[in-house]
């Protein structure tokens, strides 16, 4: 891995522009990609509006790519553009519909890809916890199989939303470290090794 992953608490476009513009300042982007996947049916348009004013504060461009569905993520013109772009944001707070959009399809293998190239991928609330393995199971906090853009680690985002009950089933079933975010907070992975941002909480040894 040659680029940065960053899995942020919460608060898309709204709460984190400190950490948004170091990262993007960090490989240098002009232009962001951004997946409103993992909202779907939850209204994707308005993280598609929420991102403009944000763009005009980062001094981006910004796309959005509406792959809401499986056969979006399989649409090879679909991930040709995420492949051609050095930023990518995955918005949304349905990460069952995320990892069943995204699985094994080339549209993911982009996003991979970009990561593999140098460049900048952010997953924000939940959709940070759909790109772990194992990936924690919003029905109730257990572990499920999620899509390993980051194996070996898995988020709890919104943490400060999350029950003391269901936070100590998670972290009672972990086998791997977890690391809770609460909305500001975030979990980065660069070329240096990890660094957590704000109030984050790390359960374990990261890998």
């Amino acid at each position: 891995m040659n680029g940065i992953i960053a899995l942020e608490g919460g608060g898309p476009f709204v709460a984190n522009d400190d950490l948004d513009r170091r990262l993007l300042a960090a490989i240098g982007a002009a232009k962001v990609i951004v997946l409103p996947t993992a909202d779907a049916f939850e209204g994707p348009e308005r993280l598609v509006a929420a991102a403009l004013p944000w763009a005009e504060r980062m001094g981006v461009e910004v796309e959005a790519l509406m792959v809401l569905r499986r056969a979006d993520a399989l649409d090879e013109s679909m991930a040709a553009v995420v492949r051609s772009s050095h930023a990518i944001y995955l918005v949304g707070d349905q990460p069952l519909h995320l990892r069943s959009v995204m699985k094994d399809t080339p549209t993911w293998q982009a996003i991979v890809d970009v990561v593999a190239a140098g460049g900048l991928v952010v997953a924000v609330g939940a959709s940070g916890s759909a790109v772990c393995d194992p990936m924690v199971d919003p029905r109730g906090g257990a572990f499920t199989l999620g899509l390993g853009l980051l194996p070996g680690v898995a988020f709890v985002s919104n943490a400060e939303d999350v029950g003391h009950e269901r936070l100590h089933r998670t972290l009672e079933l972990a086998n791997t470290p977890v690391v809770c975010a609460p909305t500001r907070a975030a979990l980065v992975r660069g070329l240096d090794g990890w660094e957590t941002v704000g109030p984050a909480e790390v359960h374990g040894d990261l890998p």
